[in-house]
């Protein structure tokens, strides 16, 4: 395996790396020189970097080879079973089924998908539509919005509101919590110690009630759905339940939000791909796959090697973390030609921005769905996307995340 230029050993762990633009550059350079590139850790012991699709891919398709279980260190670049899932420590947080290895991942999985199987899902389409309506009715056209509290964010997040059966006003605290969950790099998230315990005290409040009515009055939404699972024939712990809740708003917000937000910037950069959407808007059916491929909204999974091994040419030890990197596999120029231009025509997207193997996110298809609906909806309305300014970033190594995005919408 072939080691980049001496001069050249960029930590792909260090959040500051992203904090002023997604570093392709710096990904494009690690396929040609190092795909599997070993990144040292100051606080930790290092890891390999798979940064091109083939590799992602045959390792996600290994389960039992390259773990995410907890007691493995988890799906993080940090030890979940050293610091906690949301570094709290001792906050009672169970473990959530993204950090579990089958069998018991598919237990755990499949109490899920009955919520999101096309009989429940029935109607969900015109209710997404309906609200995105609503939010779009209330943004000015013509004059500078930040679109991600008038639209990336609130849409997803109401939909997950109806998926949970809990209020339509409970989105702005799910959008608060999901970025503490995710933001512990950046100060804006996660201001201080006595302010994430705050938020942790909220939301153990919030969970503990919705748990508890669940128990008592179970439905056939996804907080009744975990609350009300076993395994083994045993009822999963309060614990468990508020893990798989963190994760359901986690996946369920961060990629349809960032989705949205950075495929707005890419139209605003590209107008004549919007020309292409206005002018037929059913070209949005398979629009949908170039947008999460070019935002890549997750950045990284991370797994633990369970044997010695090898993967592209490089021997990974037991013990080892491995850590795909979906966002350098989404620009593979093995896989995509062009692979920096964003172009929503692309005939074939075989992207990994919701993950692959059986890890991938169970609630894709919802995600696709929320992404046709918004830029139809904008499709009637706007005839372009001004962007004004470069929008403040996460500083994250996980979430490639925009905390803001002023657009002025021009009014078709």
């Amino acid at each position: 395996m072939s080691a980049p230029d001496s001069d050249f050993r960029p930590d792909l762990k260090d959040p500051d790396l992203y904090l002023a633009h997604a570093p392709h550059e710096v990904f494009a350079r690690l396929r040609r020189e190092a795909p599997v590139y070993w990144n040292p850790e100051a606080d930790g012991a290092g890891f390999w970097a798979l940064t091109r699709h083939a590799d992602i891919v045959e390792a996600s398709r290994q389960p039992e080879l390259f773990s995410s279980a907890h007691q493995n260190g988890g799906h993080r670049i940090f030890n979940e079973n050293e610091v906690g899932l949301t570094n709290a420590g001792d906050s009672g947080i169970g473990i959530p089924f993204i950090s579990r290895d089958p069998p018991s991942h598919g237990q755990y999985r499949k109490f899920v998908m009955p919520a999101l199987t096309p009989n429940r899902l029935e109607g969900i389409e015109a209710r997404i539509s309906e609200r995105c309506a609503r939010l779009l009715d209330a943004t000015p056209l013509g004059e500078p919005v930040d679109i991600v509290p008038l639209l990336a964010a609130p849409l997803p997040l109401l939909t997950l509101a109806e998926l949970l059966d809990v209020p339509a006003d409970t989105w702005p605290k799910f959008y608060d919590w999901t970025n503490a969950f995710v933001g512990e790099d950046d100060p804006d998230f996660r201001q201080s110690p006595e302010a994430m315990a705050a938020t942790l005290g909220e939301f153990f409040a919030f969970t503990q009630e919705l748990f508890e009515a669940r128990r008592a009055r179970p439905g056939e939404d996804i907080a009744s759905l975990l609350a009300n699972a076993e395994i083994d024939g045993a009822p999963i712990p309060f614990g468990e339940f508020v893990a798989n809740l963190i994760l359901t708003l986690v996946g369920g917000n961060e990629t349809t939000r960032n989705s949205i937000s950075h495929t707005l910037s890419a139209l605003a950069a590209n107008p004549e791909q919007w020309d292409w959407v206005r002018e037929d808007p059913d070209r949005l059916k398979t629009a949908a796959r170039e947008m999460v491929r070019y935002a890549s909204p997750v950045m990284h999974m991370r797994r633990t090697a369970t044997a010695d091994t090898e993967i592209g040419g490089q021997p990974i030890a037991k013990g080892d973390k491995v850590v795909f990197w979906y966002i350098s596999g989404n620009r593979d120029e093995a896989v995509f030609s062009d692979p920096d231009r964003f172009d929503l025509s692309r005939a074939s997207v075989p992207h990994i921005g919701f993950g692959t193997g059986q890890h991938v996110c169970v609630g894709w298809r919802l995600a696709e769905l929320q992404l046709r609906v918004v830029f139809r909806q904008l499709a009637l309305r706007v005839k372009r996307i001004e962007q004004i300014g470069q929008p403040r970033r996460f500083r994250s190594n996980f979430i490639n995340g925009l905390k803001n995005l002023d657009l002025r919408l021009v009014p078709a």
